[in-house]
């Protein structure tokens, strides 16, 4: 074959490819669409149903007024500021726990003797609800920053162990054997097989990680912080102002789809073949 022949062959193969790019891009942007219209069909009708007398806007809040209260702590700076605060402590205690449970849950995959002594202990730290540990924390670390650290940090830890443990597991057992009648270490073993084998799972956990890690920061901010959306949300709540309330309620959720969104990108980069 010649090489024109070549050439128009694989210029005719890279088209084919972006064919089902095209088709899938065309699909997303259809489904945003259809979600768009959702939300803005569902905040028309809540408006509608205050403006009707339906819904007590003191109780519901209204979207008008949620809007109006957005726009004053935008001004004054206390959304950002909060905002800023819940989002360093979260990520800060979710990266430290959920790289070291992932690197502890690796570590065991050496020892088996020494997993079997620590998986019940394990087990029942999983079982705990960590938000049962709050106020002892914020005795130890204070109302401050490394409080809330703490806490989503143990609420991350061992979920992340848990799930690199697990994924160890899952490894095929021919695969090592076949590396070991190579001639491989231990430690080659360890990078080459275990560690990519065991990404998928890490990744998972990372996932649920966020909502973890919210949830315990949020919880922490509860009981004693002097900023953060938390703290806002709780003042706001006996205040009354429902319209506060869900200021707070929908930054927390565009915080943890911001958070979702690049454990997905870090996810593709990772694992290409899992993303197709």
């Amino acid at each position: 074959m010649s090489t024109a022949s070549l050439y128009t062959r694989r210029i005719e193969v890279s088209a084919d490819e972006t064919k089902p790019r095209k088709h899938q891009d065309h699909h997303l942007w259809k489904e945003n669409l259809w979600r768009l219209a959702i939300v803005a069909v569902l905040i028309v009708a809540w408006q509608f149903a205050v403006d009707f007398g339906w819904v007590n806007a003191f109780l519901m809040g209204s979207p008008g007024g949620i809007a109006i209260e957005a726009w004053r702590q935008l001004q004054s700076g206390q959304l950002l500021s909060d905002t800023w605060t819940t989002l360093y402590a979260t990520i800060v205690g979710f990266l430290l726990g959920s790289i070291g449970g992932s690197m502890a849950g690796l570590l065991l995959w050496y020892s088996r003797h020494v997993a079997r002594i620590i998986d019940p202990f394990v087990v029942a730290l999983n079982g705990l609800p960590k938000i049962s540990l709050a106020p002892m924390i914020i005795i130890w670390f204070g109302s401050g920053m490394l409080s809330k650290v703490a806490l989503a940090f143990i609420a991350t830890f061992i979920v992340a162990l848990l799930s690199a443990y697990q994924g160890t597991h899952q490894i095929d057992a021919n695969l090592v054997n076949l590396m070991r009648s190579l001639g491989a270490t231990k430690r080659q073993i360890f990078l080459k097989v275990v560690v990519p084998a065991t990404l998928p799972w890490i990744i998972s956990a990372f996932r649920l990680n966020i909502g973890f890690a919210l949830i315990a920061e949020i919880g922490g901010e509860f009981i004693a912080s002097d900023k953060g959306l938390g703290r806002s949300i709780f003042v706001a709540g006996n205040l009354f102002n429902l319209n506060a309330v869900w200021v707070g309620v929908l930054t927390l959720m565009l915080v943890a789809i911001a958070l979702y969104l690049v454990v997905s990108r870090i996810e593709r980069h990772l694992l290409p073949w899992e993303s197709r």
